[in-house]
């Protein structure tokens, strides 16, 4: 396993960007609960965020691509809004233990580059 990060390191409502064996991620914290996704739009393939951990629009409620403003739920990453509508983003596996996220090595080799 290897550790992403403290889990106090992600605040309510907000976003984290990850960097795991040259592999881009980003965490979310709603309601209290974890999400990981792998920080890549299913429309360009290009990274999401708009400035460092930045991952999500101005009400905190949907994660948001910086390339074309798609829109995300944070909870399943289903696409309900822009160009990749009804796609998904790769949501990863993870494991929380002692206060730290963890993912296993093999989910973040399975991933590819941007």
């Amino acid at each position: 396993m290897i550790t992403l990060c403290s889990v106090d390191d992600i605040e309510e409502g907000t976003s984290k960007g990850l960097e795991v064996e040259n592999k881009y991620l980003f965490a979310v914290k709603k309601d209290d609960q974890l999400f990981l996704y792998y920080n890549y739009c299913p429309h360009l393939g290009t990274p999401l965020e708009w400035l460092e951990d930045q991952f999500l629009d101005a009400d905190g409620a949907l994660i948001q691509c910086s390339t074309h403003g798609a829109l995300f739920l944070i909870e399943n990453g289903t696409c309900i809004l822009g160009p990749c509508k009804g796609k998904r983003l790769k949501a990863i596996p993870f494991v929380l233990g002692n206060g730290f996220m963890m993912v296993d090595e093999d989910d973040v080799r399975k991933l590819g580059r941007i």
